[in-house]
């Protein structure tokens, strides 16, 4: 695919450190989002390290802080196929995945793809579906594939969910059942923007203005060069046993019921990788590790509700992150 106007032309995909190209594109992408997006780089170079890391992403805030808007701008600066998907209580599962539709014409069948064969998904406000519907999402987000009518059809890459969801306790939503948030690398929230940032938001009309002038700036080639740089990343053992760690602690802590995963160890790691690429490394290291796992592990946690004041999730990874030994030697 050729680059779209406007961009940096990515040089060769070479293993070892992310080249300065890296660099470029990364800074590219997040300047572009910032357009639309005011003053939450944080979040934006989170969704990017998603993208990255060949994940997806759950963005989960109060209504109006910009959550649609973030996923919208980050589909915008990639030259792809990109689909949006309001979830009702009345979506069905064929509304995603598609449909064979019978043809008089040659007395044959012809499948219509549904939303889900696009590059990246954004799922609005994904838990105002019921189950049913959420559960068409299970096999493309994890195997990046769909099957219907007994025909599997695979999904091209990059391919992405990026899902919008409002707190649960707000009227009409579902909870999202754990199996479909184990298979979201990152959950992130906006928060409500600074001063600085709404007085700016003010001066125009908001994402209604800027989000029609975005332009990709990055192509799905570039995209996928630097996932190239991202799966580059050298993991030390004595880090890969601190994974290992983290998620056997979160197993045996009192307050949590359901422990960390073997998945979301895969993907924890997937996320560190991806932060030491975006910090010019080619190797990870704790910190890296520290600082993505309550984005990649949180939403992960089922925590028990007999022990008196609920443990919030984030203060649990807190505790375990705590407990671990750090590694010291490379």
């Amino acid at each position: 695919m050729s680059s779209p106007p406007g961009s940096v032309q990515a040089d060769q995909a070479t293993p070892g450190a992310p080249s300065t190209r890296f660099a470029t594109l990364f800074d590219a992408i997040a300047a572009n989002v910032a357009q639309v997006v005011h003053g939450k780089m944080e979040p934006i170079e989170l969704a990017i390290m998603c993208l990255l890391a060949e994940g997806h992403l759950l963005i989960e805030d109060v209504p109006g802080v910009g959550k649609t808007s973030l996923a919208k701008a980050l589909a915008a600066s990639i030259d792809c196929a990109w689909k949006r998907v309001q979830f009702t209580p009345d979506l069905l599962p064929a509304d995603l995945v598609g449909v064979s539709i019978y043809q008089r014409s040659n007395e044959q069948f012809r499948f219509q793809p549904g939303p889900l064969f696009a590059n990246i998904v954004l799922a609005d406000e994904i838990n105002r579906a019921s189950p049913k519907t959420q559960s068409a999402l299970l096999e493309a987000m994890e195997e990046r594939q769909i099957t219907v009518d007994g025909a599997t059809r695979s999904l091209a890459p990059p391919f992405m969910v990026i899902a919008t969801q409002n707190p649960v306790d707000q009227e009409g939503t579902y909870r999202l059942p754990e199996s479909q948030l184990d298979r979201f690398l990152l959950r992130i929230a906006l928060g409500y923007p600074g001063r600085a940032a709404e007085m700016s938001i003010l001066d125009g009309r908001g994402a209604i203005e800027s989000l029609p002038k975005l332009t990709a700036v990055v192509s799905t080639s570039e995209v996928m060069s630097m996932v190239d740089n991202v799966r580059a990343v050298f993991l030390a053992d004595a880090l890969k046993n601190y994974l290992v760690d983290i998620a056997d602690a979160s197993r045996r802590h009192p307050a949590i019921e359901l422990g960390l995963s073997p998945r979301a160890t895969l993907q924890l790691s997937a996320a560190a990788r991806a932060h030491a690429a975006a910090r010019g490394r080619n190797y990870a290291t704790p910190d890296d590790v520290k600082t993505m796992a309550v984005p990649a592990l949180s939403h992960r946690l089922l925590l028990r509700t007999d022990r008196g004041a609920r443990l919030d999730p984030n203060d649990a990874i807190g505790e375990i992150l705590a407990e671990v030994p750090v590694p010291t030697t490379r």
